[in-house]
């Protein structure tokens, strides 16, 4: 779909914590660039023997340099004291690293001010060991802020700007990420925009402005079970004086009678639970760090019963992060 107005894409893995299963997957169905945020989930894709191009999704820390020249073949970077380091690294290790400059476009992470884009890549240019390949924007990721066309615009012309006043191709003129969904499918012109970063389109098929499934593609490739640890008949309502909770929260609880009250033996120390959505009619009542507490309504759920639940981006990575979540890869033709 985006190849047909030439755009190529970025796999991101940070979702999925660079698990080399998935990684797989995704060069093998034709991505052949690997974004992730952490330098070790590089570094376990390099080393599992991925045949891709991997890239380091935000800017490298100081204290990261080493590990950046040595697993990322690209990186994406705002700080001239950072690139500065990169150069001297890359010297020392007799290696050419590759960069994309990430412009602040309104959304107010990461980027740098575009009047300072010219000085940036003037100074950039005379550092050994260090390419520039790229100029890329970021969206609704912090601020909220939708890639739009004039966002699209602004940042096309900043880049056949730099092109035409440094007189070298940019490779890269990465537009955004699965929020640039909307953008893509209804603009007829995609300007020098070439590159998405996309992760959470492909993991979850769904765009991420509005969360509208994406045609053709599968909203339930992930699937989160639980088992059932306790199954009561009890109150919907505590009984006693209500204070906060281990979060700090003072709950308010609605009186729904005498219910049927079920534990998973997990919790938010293992999964963003509001950021599940279960596949049976019941609801989920809250949790600790290791129970979560449902509603079982008509359901009769029994100790030992699975429950299966959709996840959203934020459970998504919250269970890949967790060391407590096993992960089971089926594998389909």
């Amino acid at each position: 779909m985006y190849a047909s107005k030439e755009i190529g894409i970025m796999g991101v893995t940070k979702a999925i914590c660079g698990q080399t299963e998935i990684a797989e997957v995704l060069v093998n169905k034709g991505i052949c660039i690997l974004a992730d945020t952490k330098i070790i989930n590089l570094k376990k894709m390099r080393d599992a023997g991925i045949k891709a191009e991997f890239v380091l999704l935000r800017t490298p820390a100081l204290s990261e340099v080493e590990l950046v020249i040595k697993h990322a073949d690209i990186s994406m970077n705002t700080e001239i004291a950072v690139i500065k380091s990169l150069s001297e690294t890359a010297m020392k290790h007799h290696t050419l690293h590759k960069i994309i400059l990430m412009i602040e476009m309104g959304d107010l992470r990461e980027g740098i001010m575009p009047l300072q884009l010219d000085w940036y890549i003037q100074e950039i240019l005379k550092l050994p060991g260090i390419k520039i390949v790229g100029i890329g924007a970021n969206f609704s990721c912090f601020g909220g802020v939708k890639p739009n066309e004039e966002k699209m615009c602004t940042l096309s012309t900043l880049a056949i700007q730099a092109e035409k006043k440094f007189s070298f191709p940019l490779v890269y003129v990465t537009g955004g990420n699965s929020a640039n969904y909307n953008w893509f499918t209804t603009a007829e012109k995609m300007g020098r925009i070439n590159n998405l970063r996309l992760g959470e389109s492909i993991f979850l098929g769904r765009e991420t402005l509005l969360g509208k499934k994406i045609p053709e593609l599968f909203t339930d490739v992930f699937t989160f079970i639980s088992e059932v640890i306790e199954s009561k008949i009890k109150s919907s309502v505590p009984d006693g004086e209500i204070g906060r909770n281990a979060f700090g929260i003072t709950p308010i609880w609605p009186d729904r009678g005498q219910i049927r009250r079920v534990i998973l033996g997990v919790g938010i120390q293992d999964v963003l639970v509001s950021g599940l959505t279960p596949k049976m009619d019941i609801d989920i009542l809250g949790s600790s760090s290791d129970h979560t507490i449902l509603d079982a309504k008509k359901e009769d759920l029994k100790v030992g019963d699975e429950v299966a639940f959709n996840l959203n981006y934020g459970a998504l990575l919250s269970v890949m992060t967790s060391p407590y979540v096993m992960k089971k890869f089926i594998h389909t033709i």
